[in-house]
């Protein structure tokens, strides 16, 4: 390592006349600095660049580092231990990845284009303040043109404070007030690929002065970590959720990476924050490549695909409500069942018409932009709107398409049909079926009709009836059943009043259907779907419907997660066939200390069968209180979550159920994955003075969980539209409503997913799948194509219809691949 004697203090001069004359002369290891200056001559960089004459991308295959270490005052404590991390980093490691160090607090390198073109990258290891001329930034600023690396480190953002330049060259600004402390906290690593992250933990443990930042510059830049505020005290700057603390972009022709890291000398001998700066220096060196424009925001293009329907008709689009895309790109989506506003709907019982609706199924297609009608099936679901004993949300609640279906063209539907009714008894039955697509005539073929599996389901009371189906890489096919109870008639708490009946059937008891073993409603059920239309039971669902408990004859063998309230979006990923799942919760808009947690829409990630707890327990476990008989407004005992019991008199099924797994995200009107204190016997204490976020990225209020897919990325592709690579293995949550409420992807870690492990990592999708009134407002569903693009439902403004916002939407990126160029690597064995 070359490196040139400390100055404590300096003198500064202009290098005005030398620029003009072309002259520069300043040495690499001797010049001075000089006084930056908030408005530079506008022509002084081109002129810089000619004068300078950098090799483009400035280094070569010796690769070179420079750390520049200026300060405006005293010089930091951190300067020694930073460059002698960086000259060990550069001198360990593979031999692909070595580099030589050379250190100076000299401005005046910056002018001298001989000498700076030597340098794959410049580091800052800057004290802040005024350290660069005009001339000398001007020629900062050619080095970065011609495809130069930067990196700056912690107080590298307070350098050059009057330079609008310099504030993009580093990201983001300090706020005054930021903590000075050093204080321990997590960083969360968002970035799984970047060298400067892959090979990090997830939740990464480690003390420093965390600054705060005067304007996030999330969505700017790409952020690859951020500090969880939760664990330690981030002043009256705090930043909240969503604190970057690392972050990359490609910037002015050149590649710019800034950790806010590096406050203390001590952390400069941690392993981990020096394999940190080592892929950070390995991106901007060009030693290897990166995709540093992953998450900036306009880099994303949202289109909507279809048109407003024709008056009277439902020709683009019906009431939304599921999505798939076949493995040609085509898209098909179904409407449940809600008529044109101009049509009436008829809710007299007596009417033979009650009810009735048309399940459209609608297919898109890519190549000519043109929408076809399928097919519609007449449904029980145009009821419109109301209380919960006059609406209904039956009708056609989800598509799937066969693993074959290029081949074979089956569709699965899962419908409430119409014909199948009961008024007598307002009961109806619910079944998924197999139809024969006519990929000749885009139609479905109504007489194929094969029925895989039905089941009954009360239709006295609305809501919640599920719907999603999904495969996984075995040929199981996934089926999301609702539990189609109202909790009206519980306050809005657990769905256990057992009395509200209609000629004995209950329809406020959850233990009746989500909670009961022996019914198919509030469940996911599992099953494989044979050629001839039957279907039989995989290993390793919840039950083999054999069960010898209590007498037998209490389970269902296509159970394989009960205890769900609403699941209406459900997806699998192939990869791990881990089944993810979301579900709606009930209406309590705070919680109760008598009768447990506010409403929590959920969403768990499930790596086996089991019981997520509704209408028991909630969240992580926190449970719900029974009710007195003959009087249900007088509460009984906590339920056991570890060891829940049905003892409803609507029960049919198992008494001991299995013991509730806990959630992966929860929120409620109070936030996001709300918790509280717990008594010795694992109760919460409910009181919302006590509660504590554990998910502070998200909260409800109006909510209604929109499960989505985990993206795959496929490198095989050649599609220039399909999203980057960073988000592979990234789950896809959202929400109805587009607020407060998620619209995120999500990391996991591998260890605990499926056992109730909190997401480690949130990133914000609000502005690439943009919201508001002209946005994606209400989200349906959402889907990845074969070609990597993403597809998007969106409901429309009004309820149980159609409207001109009802839409199919399409969101692409057009960033652009990883950097440098291959050809620019300086080593080219080190491509990616």
């Amino acid at each position: 390592m070359q490196r040139t004697p400390h100055r404590r203090s300096r003198s500064r001069r202009g290098v005005a006349a030398a620029v003009a004359a072309g002259a520069l002369t300043a040495s690499l290891l001797g010049g001075q600095a000089a006084t930056a200056s908030p408005y530079p001559d506008p022509g002084l960089k081109e002129r810089m660049a000619t004068t300078l004459s950098l090799p483009s991308p400035p280094g070569g295959a010796d690769v070179r580092v420079l750390v520049f270490h200026a300060s405006a005052g005293e010089e930091p404590p951190t300067v020694d231990a930073g460059i002698a991390a960086i000259e060990k980093i550069g001198l360990s490691g593979p031999e692909s990845g070595r580099f030589k160090t050379v250190a100076t607090d000299d401005a005046g390198v910056f002018t001298n284009g001989k000498k700076l073109g030597r340098f794959n990258a410049v580091v800052f290891l800057t004290g802040g303040g005024d350290v660069l001329d005009p001339e000398q930034e001007a020629g900062l600023e050619a080095y970065m043109e011609a495809g130069g690396g930067f990196l700056g480190i912690h107080d590298a953002a307070r350098t050059e404070p009057y330079s609008d330049w310099f504030t993009g060259l580093v990201g983001a600004r300090p706020a005054a007030d930021s903590p000075t402390a050093v204080q321990r906290a997590t960083v969360e690593i968002g970035d799984r690929q970047h060298p400067a992250t892959k090979n990090l933990p997830l939740e990464w443990k480690r003390p420093d002065k965390w600054l705060n930042w005067k304007d996030n510059p999330s969505g700017d830049v790409h952020t690859v970590a951020r500090v969880r505020e939760l664990t330690y005290s981030p002043g009256k700057s705090a930043n909240g959720w969503d604190h970057p603390v690392s972050w990359c972009r490609d910037y002015d022709g050149g590649r710019s990476f800034y950790t806010a890291m590096g406050g203390t000398a001590a952390g400069f001998a941690e392993t981990d924050f020096r394999d940190h700066l080592r892929g950070a220096l390995a991106w901007t060196s060009r030693i290897s490549q990166a995709d540093c424009k992953a998450t900036i925001d306009s880099n994303y293009t949202a289109q909507r695909l279809t048109q407003p329907n024709q008056p009277g008709r439902n020709d683009q689009i019906g009431e939304p409500h599921g999505l798939v895309t076949a493995k040609d790109g085509r898209v098909f989506y179904i409407g449940r069942g809600g008529a044109d506003s101009s049509v009436p709907v008829v809710t007299d019982w007596k009417d033979p018409n009650v009810g009735k609706g048309e399940g459209e199924i609608h297919v898109y297609d890519p190549a000519t932009k043109k929408v076809t009608l399928a097919g519609k099936l007449s449904v029980f679901g145009n009821k419109g709107g109301g209380d919960e004993l006059v609406k209904v949300e039956e009708g056609l609640l989800g598509i799937e398409l066969d693993p074959d279906f290029a081949t074979n063209g089956w569709v699965y539907l899962h419908y409430t049909p119409h014909a199948k009714i009961d008024r007598d008894k307002q009961m109806a039955v619910r079944q998924v079926s197999r139809f024969t697509f006519d990929h000749a005539t885009d139609k479905l073929d109504l007489a194929s009709e094969k029925v895989l599996l039905h089941w009954p389901v009360q239709i006295h009371s609305c809501c919640h009836a599920g719907g999603g189906l999904a495969w996984d890489s075995k040929d199981n096919l996934y089926i999301a059943t609702g539990d189609n109870n109202s909790s009206g008639f519980s306050d809005g708490y657990s769905g256990n009043n057992p009395q509200p009946n209609y000629k004995g059937v209950s329809f406020a008891d959850a233990r009746r259907t989500a909670g009961n073993t022996n019914n198919l409603n509030g469940k996911i059920l599992r099953i494989h779907p044979e050629d001839d239309g039957t279907y039989t039971l995989p290993e390793g669902n919840l039950f083999t419907g054999k069960e010898p408990d209590e007498g037998g004859g209490k389970t269902r063998g296509e159970i394989y997660v009960m205890g769900v309230r609403n699941p209406a979006r459900i997806s699998v990923d192939t990869s791990t066939d881990t089944l993810y799942a979301g579900w709606v919760g009930p209406d309590a808009g705070a919680p109760s200390t008598t009768w447990g947690p506010a409403k929590y829409d959920t969403f768990a990630a499930i790596t086996k069968a089991g019981n997520h707890g509704w209408p028991y327990c909630m969240g992580n476990k926190q449970p719900y209180r029974d009710r007195n008989l003959p009087d249900p407004s007088k509460p009984l005992g906590w339920y056991d979550c570890n060891a829940p019991k049905n003892e409803s008199p609507n029960n049919d099924g198992l008494v001991k159920l299995p013991p509730v797994t806990s959630n992966t995200i929860w929120y409620s009107p109070q936030g996001g994955g709300v918790d509280y204190p717990r008594d010795a016997n694992g109760v919460p204490s409910y009181k919302v003075e006590d509660q504590k976020q554990l998910l502070p990225w998200l909260k409800g209020g109006g909510q209604a969980t929109m499960n989505g897919p985990v993206y795959r990325y496929d490198a095989a592709s050649t599609s220039e539209a399909k999203w980057p690579s960073y988000w592979d293995g990234k789950w896809f949550v959202g929400d109805f409503y587009d607020d407060t409420q998620p619209r995120h992807a999500v990391l996991t870690d591998p260890k605990t997913v499926g056992k109730g492990g909190l997401p480690t990592h949130a990133e914000s999708l609000k502005k690439i799948i943009p919201v508001g009134a002209d946005g994606i407002r209400n989200l349906m569903d959402w889907k990845f194509a074969p070609d990597g693009s993403l597809y998007v439902l969106d409901y429309g403004r009004g309820f149980f219809t159609s409207d001109s916002k009802s839409a199919l939407w399409r969101v692409t990126h057009k960033g652009g691949g990883p950097t440098p160029a291959a050809a620019d690597l300086a080593r080219k064995a080190a491509a990616q």
